[in-house]
């Protein structure tokens, strides 16, 4: 590994653990589904990127299970953030929508 990908490791890292950090301190103090939602996405980024981190050192091998050429494992880690924060702003849109119609 050279240089490049050392620095690129380590912010990828340290990045994600500060959000991952924050999110958690942020969901001990809220009750909403929709911060929920995205505290949740915010982590399952830092498992993905742990996960690939750990795939890349050749640490973990995610091949036991695959689609194709393509292991699950990486799939449902780097599916599952984008799935979390659409579900967060969907909860937001629609709680949005339904203060417009009983307003009216």
């Amino acid at each position: 590994m050279d240089s490049g990908q050392t620095i690129y490791v380590i912010f990828r890292l340290t990045l994600g653990g500060l959000a991952a950090f924050l999110a958690i301190l942020l969901w001990a103090r809220t009750r909403d589904l929709a911060w929920m939602l995205m505290v949740i996405g915010i982590i399952m980024a830092y498992v993905d990127t742990v996960y690939s981190i750990l795939e890349m050192f050749g640490i973990i091998r995610g091949e036991a299970f695959s689609i194709g050429s393509m292991p699950v494992l990486s799939i449902v880690f780097h599916c599952l953030p984008m799935v979390f924060i659409i579900a967060a702003f969907s909860v937001m849109v629609f709680r949005k929508y339904r203060i417009r119609a009983i307003k009216k």
